[in-house]
């Protein structure tokens, strides 16, 4: 199979080109040159486990990797997680239903796209006798997954940057007391949105990207958003089958890849009903899907910083579907973007989308709630989910991230504090992290100095 930019001003790549290479040289983002049909195999992947339906959804994109090699990877990538499930699906009420996907090695759910991208880097370094430099930015758990899944792999550098001071400590942690040589915490003086701007401005310098042959690890990278369609197969095989015909996920996100992977999944012929985006009150997305307007506004810091951002850089794959795959109008859009931060769809297509926006009170209150009413609890992002849920859908929400990471704002609504054993250790270990500025000047510099 083929990859190609939504731009349209690269030539198509192979997976593992197209992984490695991240962002396409033309700015635009790597989709299948066309999108495969799984609706007559989906009754064959109910019988499968976790690793076991990773793989065969990989082998359709991943063809020029042996298909035992890819095997292997795939069920090394999957061996660090606390849940045999890997995924668990666990019912709260009548057509309410959690996905758990915080029991990878982070405890969020970008782990279950990271390791997986960890362990392909790895291979390539291996394949390609070439070393790799990894270049990322988060908003929270994006740095935490990816690093964990390059911790001390041979051939590897990871640099990721962060905003400092506008991630909970513990996400920091998690980055910066690793304590491994291949790992960079890079704190910047910005906000998220700064760092993703550098981060673009940065692989678009093609000279410095090959030199140090650089690769991105946000989910701009292809094979973090095809790992994602996984797990919504995984929990929608998992349900009744009377339920399938009427499910809407619920996602929280900011940046859109996670909600992206399930809409990709429903053009591939699984049957899912619609999807509703959860903003924090950050919420770009929550005005695009309600208005028709992509308008960028200020970075507000808030109780679930994963989703402090204004603009989401996934969002240009939808743009290129809803433009009827056409690479001239997504350049026009994307021009008009960043020339006046706003862009006006006259014809946009909500179709299977609806949103919700929740602001910091809404989000305690939340917390609160589903704790009183299911004995559950949910960390600041998942909560977003739990706003206006649709009394006629079947309704999953996909929970992001352990409510053991943000222990402040759970003890503070509900007077219980959440706690984990691998997040209790990384309390006594000591925090190194590069302080930066958030210019691509100062991070090709320390590129330029600790690049492998």
């Amino acid at each position: 199979m083929k990859f190609i930019s939504t731009r349209g001003q690269t030539p198509s790549l192979g997976f593992s080109d197209a992984v490695a290479t991240g962002l396409a040289p033309d700015g635009g983002l790597f989709l299948p040159e066309t999108l495969p049909d799984f609706s007559g195999q989906l009754a064959a992947f109910g019988k499968l486990s976790y690793a076991e339906l990773c793989f065969e959804f990989m082998r359709v994109f991943a063809t020029d990797i042996p298909a035992a090699t890819l095997r292997t990877i795939v069920d090394e990538s999957y061996t660090t997680f606390a849940d045999p499930a890997i995924a668990p699906l666990k019912p709260l009420g009548k057509n309410l239903y959690v996905l758990e996907l915080f029991h990878g090695p982070t405890l969020a759910f970008k782990d279950f796209a990271l390791q997986l991208l960890g362990n392909l880097y790895a291979h390539q370094c291996v394949v390609r006798r070439e070393t790799i430099n990894v270049l990322g930015a988060t908003s929270g758990d994006t740095g935490a997954a990816a690093i964990h899944g390059l911790l001390g792999k041979p051939g590897t550098a990871i640099f990721i940057l962060y905003p400092d001071g506008r991630v909970s400590p513990l996400q920091e942690r998690q980055m910066a007391c690793t304590g491994a040589a291949n790992v960079f915490a890079i704190a910047i003086d910005g906000s998220f949105d700064d760092a993703q701007a550098s981060l673009k401005e940065i692989f678009g310098d093609q000279a410095f990207r090959t030199h140090h042959r650089l690769s991105a690890v946000n989910s701009i990278n292809l094979a973090r958003v095809l790992a994602q369609c996984v797990y919504y197969l995984y929990a929608w095989l998992r349900l009744p089958a009377a339920e399938r015909g009427n499910v809407e996920f619920v996602v929280p996100t900011g940046n859109f890849g996670n909600v992206l992977a399930g809409w990709l999944l429903q053009q591939m012929g699984v049957p899912i009903r619609s999807f509703k985006v959860a903003t924090n009150q950050n919420d770009i997305l929550y005005r695009l899907f309600t208005t028709g307007e992509y308008r960028v506004g200020a970075v507000l810091p808030s109780l679930a910083p994963s989703m402090d951002i204004q603009v989401a850089s996934n969002f240009e794959r939808f743009i290129y579907f809803n433009v009827g795959r056409d690479a001239e109008r997504v350049r026009e859009v994307m021009q008009t973007f960043k020339t006046t931060g706003a862009y006006t769809f006259p014809d946009f297509k909500r179709a299977t989308f609806s949103a919700s926006r929740t602001s910091d009170a809404e989000i305690a209150s939340l917390i609160t709630r589903v704790y009183r009413e299911h004995g559950y609890i949910v960390d600041p992002h998942t909560a977003c989910g739990f706003k206006e849920l649709n009394p006629d859908r079947v309704s999953i929400v996909l929970s992001t991230a352990s409510p053991a990471k943000f222990p402040d704002t759970i003890r503070s609504a509900i007077g219980v504090e959440p706690t984990h054993p691998s997040l209790e250790v990384l309390k006594s270990k000591p925090v190194v992290k590069h302080l930066l500025a958030s210019t691509p000047a100062a991070i090709r510099a320390y590129i330029d100095r600790h690049a492998v």
